[in-house]
């Protein structure tokens, strides 16, 4: 089966596990949690605002227009999408778990529902001298959206927001060197995106790629992925040190432990780093150079209930458990307390609002 069709499928699944099972079980020695928000539709990427907030992508509820009857347009498998210009919001979570919007009326999307109805429209956001930006993954015509394109958009103060690169015709004018033709999303399917400096770094991860993006809209390639490394579907970026981390999701059916991370450095050579995960959709870094590995899911397949969160010693030779039993989590940041926070229930189609934010407080630091 390919990639995106088997993993909408088992997401499908996902809603008939009980919500008792979406709570993560962390081993008690090393860490606990509490659900720090709920009621998000499809919580994706998070950070902290300047102003010591949590700010949330959610990949919103979908839509009913269907794509337009154009060839540049279709998307195997995963196809035909069905879009809203409206259905994808990013929320604010204040310091007791309270959740206001902050932008809304932004493009959402799903596929089809013989596959499950997979849902996407913000992925992810990040700041840069203190504005914020987010990245569309549910928008352009290959997803039912014909007049707004996949790109990084600049949110304002009174919540309204301006497209300021469009991804959709860069990635259409730029084609990476191995594309899956089975499996290929003309206008993307972009997941993670931190700000370095004044610029922006968003992974695609259909086509298998790394873009810098200026909060001027000038568009770059750090790396082709696929170049070197074939359809591995890399999914989330993080930054140590002057280089770049980078996880992947890998290709289903899976075998257990194919997911990588690999370091990149700012000249856009890549280098295996660590091996042996599954299903990687989170990467941080604590204050002493740590890494922490989100897992979605264990292999062979996703599954509901399996996620988890592994730390590895600086060396990388050391790994522990730290959280265990998360219900398909897509994202991880560190906050300024020093917590772990997670967007837990990640993925799958409606109903709405069950989508949470995990704290995960880590008792030794030893």
């Amino acid at each position: 089966m390919k990639p995106i069709a088997a993993i909408a499928l088992l997401l499908s699944v996902a809603l008939s596990t009980p919500l008792t099972s979406n709570i993560a079980h962390g081993a008690p020695a090393l860490a606990s949690y509490s659900v720090y928000a709920s009621g998000l539709n499809n919580p994706r990427g998070l950070k902290f605002g300047p102003d010591g907030e949590l700010y949330v992508a959610e990949g919103g509820l979908g839509g009913s227009q269907p794509p337009p009857d154009d060839p540049n347009c279709v998307v195997p498998d995963a196809g035909p999408y069905s879009g809203s210009t409206v259905g994808s919001r990013i929320s604010r979570i204040d310091h007791d778990g309270n959740r206001t919007t902050v932008a809304d009326n932004i493009p959402s999307s799903q596929t089809n529902p013989g596959i499950g109805s997979l849902v996407s429209g913000v992925a992810d956001v990040a700041f840069v001298d203190g504005n914020l930006y987010g990245i569309l993954a549910g928008a352009g015509c290959s997803h039912g959206v014909p007049s707004i394109p996949n790109g990084v958009i600049r949110v304002h103060r009174d919540g309204s927001w301006t497209l300021i690169a469009d991804l959709s015709a860069y990635v259409r004018a730029n084609p990476v060197a191995h594309p899956n033709a089975d499996d290929f999303e003309p206008d993307g399917t972009w997941y993670s995106m931190i700000a370095v400096d004044d610029a922006l770094y968003a992974v695609e991860p259909n086509h298998g790629e790394v873009d810098r993006i200026t909060t001027h809209g000038k568009i770059s390639r750090l790396i082709d992925v696929s170049a070197s490394q074939g359809h591995v579907v890399p999914t989330v970026i993080a930054r140590r040190d002057g280089n770049f981390y980078l996880g992947n999701l890998g290709r289903f059916p899976q075998d257990a432990g194919s997911s990588n991370i690999w370091k990149i450095t700012p000249r856009g050579q890549i280098s295996l780093y660590a091996t042996g995960f599954n299903m990687v959709l989170g990467l941080t870094f604590d204050r002493r150079g740590r890494m922490y590995v989100l897992q979605n899911s264990e292999a062979p397949a996703p599954a509901p209930g399996t996620g988890s969160v592994v730390r590895l010693s600086r060396d990388g030779g050391h790994r522990t458990v730290l959280v265990n039993g998360l219900f398909l989590p897509a994202g991880m940041t560190f906050g300024p307390d020093g917590n772990l926070y997670i967007s837990n229930v990640g993925f799958g189609p409606p109903p709405v609002g069950l989508g949470q934010i995990l704290k995960v407080e880590l008792h030794h630091d030893d």
